[in-house]
């Protein structure tokens, strides 16, 4: 393909895979990423003895790399909470003034339960649309 022929020829950095070449595969590693490994490669118990002996001595990198290693930090928590069951759109006050009292008592972050209202809504939208289909159902039986 000639580059008077591309519409996006002005916003392509470098010159584009030729038709038919995908790239580099997925999986596939950089060269320098290989190489360091082949460098480490039989170092791995020395390279973590150091790194502790280096935390034991007070060297706060390393001891932030083992306690990274060790104890990652967490994404999020689980959550126990009961939340009332909601079946119809009726029950969906129940639902949130329930998420409402657990983050005034603290039992619940505002932020998790801001994720479990983003739950609570979708849960809403698949009663609405089973409603609506329902209905709509309805509808058609009539016309028939």
């Amino acid at each position: 393909m000639s580059e008077e022929t591309r519409k996006n020829v002005r916003n392509t950095r470098g010159k584009p895979f030729a038709p038919g070449n995908a790239g580099r595969p997925k999986g596939a590693r950089h060269r320098t990423t290989l190489a360091i490994e082949a460098l480490l490669e039989g170092e791995a118990k020395t390279l973590t003895r150091k790194a502790i002996d280096l935390a034991k001595a007070g060297d706060m990198q390393a001891l932030r790399l083992c306690m990274d290693r060790l104890a990652p930090p967490r994404k999020d928590r689980s959550v126990t909470f009961d939340l009332p069951p909601i079946e119809t759109l009726e029950d969906l006050p129940k639902a949130t003034r329930a998420l409402m009292a657990a983050v005034a008592t603290g039992e619940l972050t505002p932020a998790e339960a801001a994720e479990l209202g983003k739950l609570v809504d979708a849960h809403v939208k698949a009663i609405e649309v089973t409603d609506l289909n329902r209905r709509l159902e309805a509808l058609e039986g009539m016309k028939a």
